[in-house]
């Protein structure tokens, strides 16, 4: 079926939500917009489905949640009458539709006799991934578009460990998902007789008050906390999001009771108002934050993203202006810290490793290094890290100290198995404490590690390519580079590629191939002699394409030089 014959298949259904046909009818003359809507069933992946709001078998709206649910429904059933029981955990951010959504996707597991948790309100995913674990659910929902635009949203799917649901068990969901034919034909149980059949179940102290309990373990140095927690100022602000429900009661249940919320932040906006993006990764996300910090000397701010699953951070530098900390920095810091004091407590055991993605700084290689940690990598994606997570637990033959992402995702305690900006708030501002009672910031603490362990410099580009169009260009992109690697970028000798779509690595110079024992994936990463290297990923749900960048120097100087000649060679050899 043709994208126009979709089309017209919806726009005379009878059925149709009214406010769906409303939008299908202001758009009936723009041809692009509407193949757009329809040329595709909406992508659901490995992470689950995100896309743009809106009438259409390639947006999100009440049908295409209908159809995942479905999916979803069927695949615990194939699981047996326990899975069912156990059941389903459903969380929702602030965004446009996701109560809505959430309540859909009940109503669909619940016909098919399956039990859902839902959360009374907005609730943040990492205490989503708890739930699953704490009330032994068979898996979870949460609703949530991140930190995209405010005219998205999405659905992402978790397994019985807490962690996103790990591939084997995603395709068999895709694989249900893709038989449903009927988009219209899905069916829903009444939300209050699933209550009354104990098949619909709202949940909120029930698992806040044991998430919030177990919040505390991430700190390490209880003592100095709780009495001079009050000691460091720090700004708050969940960015119009779930942060704020639980991550200021976290942090004055340890002892940080001297927080500046960020009022207008606190409101939960679907339309995010004060900012361009609620993304905590960039610099005006923080500006509130930042005259806020001004105007009552705050030590450190903190941001959360709308579903509190990443931190940022910004700290004071020497002339009184606020700093942006990246995620490679912010991860280092709290890395460096804790492998530091659990060495210092002879509470660091033998078998000890550190979980990173494969587009992250090698810093934290190196300062796990120092320690006598290995570090891990996995796939970007922290359902890789909290895969790795279990098999430690089975197997023993390691002890989880922490995982983390470029992208601010941060996991000090396995307790949640996906990156929760709760514990990191709780573990930056602990490190944050203790360098102040040292004389130190945050920037010196971060100075001090390069210097002892190199000075890494990271940089991100996100080429945005929206639409039908947008999609093959990124295909031409990552295909194109793969079929002709470069020999050199920037000025510098490339040592070796490596491609995890075909799992093999190549060295430029002799052509050895050797396999890369990591599951398949649509990346390309260059190594320099020196180590530093640029990698190229689609994004598995955005129309991006990513090119990061890890440069490593003497001085701050040499590895800025470097970085930009690298920088502007690639984007000219993709433009070419």
């Amino acid at each position: 079926m043709n994208w126009q014959e979709e089309y017209q298949k919806w726009i005379t259904n009878k059925e149709l939500d009214e406010s769906l046909k409303k939008q299908l009818v202001d758009i009936e003359k723009n041809e692009k917009e509407l193949e757009d809507s329809f040329y595709r069933n909406m992508e659901f992946g490995t992470a689950g489905m995100r896309g743009v709001l809106g009438a259409g078998t390639n947006r999100m709206n009440i049908y295409t949640i209908r159809k995942a649910s479905l999916g979803l429904a069927q695949f615990v059933a194939e699981n047996g009458e326990e899975a069912k029981k156990r059941g389903i955990v459903i969380a929702y951010d602030p965004r446009h539709m996701s109560r809505e959504f959430a309540f859909e996707s009940a109503a669909v597991l619940g016909h098919h006799g399956v039990k859902s948790y839902v959360f009374d309100a907005l609730r943040p995913t990492p205490e989503l991934s708890f739930a699953v674990r704490f009330l032994n659910a068979f898996g979870g929902i949460v609703i949530t578009a991140s930190h995209n635009p405010p005219e998205y949203n999405g659905y992402k799917i978790y397994g019985e460990d807490g962690g996103q649901m790990p591939p084997t068990g995603a395709s068999a969901v895709i694989d249900y998902i893709s038989a449903v034919e009927d988009i219209f034909s899905v069916e829903e149980a009444d939300q209050d007789e699933l209550i009354e059949k104990g098949l619909l179940e709202i949940i909120s102290e029930k698992v806040d008050r044991p998430y919030l309990e177990k919040l505390k373990e991430v700190i390490v140095n209880n003592e100095l906390v709780q009495e001079r927690g009050k000691d460091l100022k720090i700004v708050f602000t969940p960015l119009h999001g779930t942060g704020g429900i639980l991550g200021v009661p976290a942090l004055e249940s340890v002892g940080f009771t001297n927080i500046v919320k960020v009022e207008e932040q606190f409101v939960n906006d679907p339309d995010f108002g004060t900012v361009k993006s609620p993304n905590p990764e960039n610099k005006e996300a923080f500006s509130l934050a930042i005259e806020y910090g001004k105007k009552h000397d705050g030590d450190i701010l903190v941001g959360t993203d709308p579903d509190a699953d990443r931190l940022g951070v910004a700290v004071r530098n020497n002339d009184g202006e606020y700093e942006i900390l990246s995620g490679n920095q912010i991860g280092a810091i709290i890395l460096h810290y804790l492998l530091k004091q659990k060495k210092a407590q002879n509470e660091l055991p033998e078998n000890a490793a550190v979980l990173k993605s494969i587009v992250t700084s090698n810093l934290g290689t190196e300062i796990a290094k120092h320690f006598g940690v290995q570090m891990i990598e996995v796939l970007t994606g922290f359902k890789f890290i909290a895969e790795q997570i279990k098999h430690f637990e089975e197997t023993g033959k390691h002890t989880f100290e922490f995982g983390y992402e470029e992208s601010n995702g941060y996991m000090v305690k396995s307790f949640t198995r996906d990156k929760d900006a709760i514990q990191a708030v709780l573990a930056i501002s602990e490190v944050a404490l203790v360098s102040k009672t040292e004389g130190r910031t945050l920037l010196e603490e971060l100075e001090q590690i390069y210097a002892e362990f190199g000075y890494y410099k990271e940089d991100l580009v996100s080429l945005t390519l929206s639409g039908k169009d947008g999609s093959e260009r990124i295909k031409e992109i990552t295909s194109g580079f793969r079929e002709q690697l470069p020999t050199s970028m920037g000025g510098f000798r490339i040592e070796r590629a490596e491609d995890y779509l075909r799992s093999e690595t190549t060295w430029i110079e002799t052509g050895k191939t050797e396999e890369i024992q990591l599951p398949t994936a649509d990346v390309i990463k260059c190594y320099f002699e020196d180590g530093s290297w640029f990698c190229l990923r689609p994004s598995g749900t955005e129309p991006k394409i990513k090119f990061y960048f890890s440069i490593r120097g003497e001085n701050e100087a040499e590895s800025t030089q470097k970085l930009e000649k690298v920088k502007a060679d690639l984007m000219q050899y993709i433009e070419a």
